[in-house]
């Protein structure tokens, strides 16, 4: 196990690991692509759905069951299907795992509006807000730190599982996995798996930093400005001021 890990290091430390085609850093790189093809596309899909299932409360069953039914197709045998079914190339494989990460994108995003306090949704309506208003206005921003945590569980996903788009011959991270195991390379295997955990726990240090920075200091002062607007609207003094506002 000791020469395993020092072979490891070894080979991490190796300069010809960190250039031309093959190193690290175009590993990494494509790795990269993937990961921000896949979560484009998976937010395109899952955000609007999550949104409407939220806001309106339709569908609720059946979003959670999609999204549970979802979580537990294997990776590995979606992959192939796709590629059996799509042939060999980049976007059978980016599909598969589309459908892998939708469901932490749909879970967070519907869990997020769903958690929004009524009073603020009431106030909103009050105010003469339209429903689009209401959802983009009041509802989104109040729930954009739930909705980041979902995010971030997404992109973690997609990191993690982009690594088995080099079974098809793929490139990214995943590369030295599956070459290591064709060649019993196990400290070639054992540094693309630290690879692969230091870039998931990378990212998510500065999604979480973007997360404390930019979302946790809004959504605190999101419910006492709401508490304001609910308070003024019980006023027949601003009552009248509250409403022009809200509908200019």
């Amino acid at each position: 196990m000791s020469n395993v890990v020092t072979d490891t290091f070894a080979w991490l430390a190796n300069p010809e690991q960190w250039s031309g085609s093959d190193g690290i850093p175009a590993r990494l790189a494509e790795h990269l692509l993937y990961t921000g093809l896949v979560m484009l596309i998976a937010t395109a899909i899952a955000v609007p759905i999550g949104l409407y299932v939220g806001h309106t409360g339709r569908g609720r069953v059946a979003a959670v069951a999609v999204a549970g039914a979802l979580r537990a197709l294997p990776t590995l045998g979606l992959l192939t299907l796709f590629v059996l079914l799509a042939g060999i190339g980049l976007m059978p494989p980016i599909w598969a795992l589309v459908i892998l990460t939708v469901p932490p994108l749909l879970a967070g995003t519907y869990a997020g509006i769903a958690s929004v306090d009524r009073n603020v949704v009431d106030a909103a309506r009050a105010m003469g807000m339209t429903e689009l208003q209401v959802l983009f206005r009041a509802e989104f921003p109040n729930a954009l730190p739930v909705m980041f945590g979902g995010f971030r569980t997404g992109v973690l996903q997609a990191i993690a599982t982009v690594s088995v788009v080099a079974y098809i011959n793929l490139g990214g991270l995943g590369r030295y996995l599956f070459d290591g195991l064709v060649l019993s390379d196990f400290p070639q295997m054992l540094g693309g798996s630290l690879l692969i955990a230091g870039l998931a726990i990378t990212v998510d240090l500065v999604l979480a930093l973007i997360q404390r920075l930019f979302l946790s200091q809004g959504a605190s002062s999101q419910p006492n400005r709401s508490q304001q607007a609910a308070v003024d609207l019980t006023d027949p003094v601003t009552a009248g001021t509250v409403v022009q506002g809200g509908t200019s």
